[in-house]
């Protein structure tokens, strides 16, 4: 067996989860041996990385190099593999087996390596490439009805959190620049001709490269909804302060949504999060609040 998670893995899933976490940690060495006794696996060591589930090294018999990944969250597990299935053949990691029982889902190691292979030059573009083709996968394809909508995640969680935090958060200078984009924030609308199964956790960590350089898209939080929302995401977020101007530019041409529809969706994410930053105390606010003051400029300049 693996043995229990470390110190530093249980940490990060209690202040995702809660304390209330605790018990399963104690029960995943027991969930990962039976998925690995299960498919005839043999279990390597613990990848201590992401904030929501454990993640083992595993092998077949023949050689091939897996994931064991186990879910905390039944709900987030069943989302996620839901979405991945959907994506099967496309720029992610493939699904090899499933326990539903366990919470546990055997996946492909992408370049033969936990965190996969080299990041290309063109790294931008080539994503963003890989993303058009992610939800053109998402529109083609059946899509499943229990995964959650982006318009009841705006309306009952991204809406209500903004509220909230700018009643209890002290903006300081950056009070004006927040109230500024309310007006937008509240009619923001989503055009249902873009409507595809979004990633929604487009982080640069979320994005792995195989040995031929291409991406492959991992850790889904899977909503239906704008795709407009995605690349608002990847430019806010995905090289969090670096290149935004590029990220921004590179979307609207792929994706072939103008600049002033995605520039909404992108200061209500950098809005979220600047306020999400000042309370708690995280030192890129500062950065997020110029994130912000550029997309909401006039006529934005470049960024470094």
């Amino acid at each position: 067996m693996l043995g229990e998670v470390s110190p530093e893995c249980r940490r990060r899933l209690i202040t995702h989860y809660g304390t209330e976490v605790s018990g399963w940690l104690d029960t995943v060495p027991t969930l990962l041996d039976q998925a690995g006794e299960r498919w005839k696996l043999t279990l390597g060591e613990y990848h201590d990385a992401g904030h929501a589930s454990v993640i083992a090294t595993a092998g077949t018999l023949d050689g091939r190099p897996l994931l064991l990944k186990a879910w905390a969250d039944p709900t987030r597990f069943r989302n996620e593999v839901t979405a991945l299935r959907l994506w099967a053949g496309g720029p992610t990691a493939d699904v090899v087996d499933v326990a539903d029982d366990l919470g546990v889902a055997a996946m492909e190691m992408i370049n033969g390596q936990p965190g996969g292979g080299e990041r290309p030059s063109r790294e931008p573009q080539t994503v963003a490439a890989a993303l058009q083709g992610l939800h053109t996968f998402g529109r083609l394809r059946r899509r499943s009805p229990d995964l959650p909508s982006l318009a009841t995640y705006l309306h009952q969680e991204i809406r209500p959190r903004i509220w909230r935090r700018l009643e209890s958060v002290d903006l300081g200078p950056w009070r004006n620049l927040a109230n500024a984009i309310l007006p937008e924030l509240m009619t923001l609308e989503e055009d249902d001709g873009r409507a595809t199964v979004l990633h929604t956790d487009l982080y640069r960590e979320n994005v792995l490269f195989d040995w031929l350089g291409h991406p492959r898209f991992i850790d889904p939080l899977p909503m239906v909804g704008d795709a407009a929302f995605d690349w608002a995401f990847w430019t806010v977020y995905y090289d969090f302060g670096h290149d935004t101007d590029t990220r921004l530019a590179t979307a609207a041409r792929i994706a072939r949504i103008p600049v002033p529809v995605l520039a909404p969706w992108c200061r209500a994410l950098a809005l979220d999060g600047l306020l999400y930053y000042l309370e708690t105390a995280d030192p890129r606010a500062p950065r997020m609040a110029e994130v912000l003051a550029w997309l909401s400029a006039p006529t934005p300049g470049t960024r470094p």
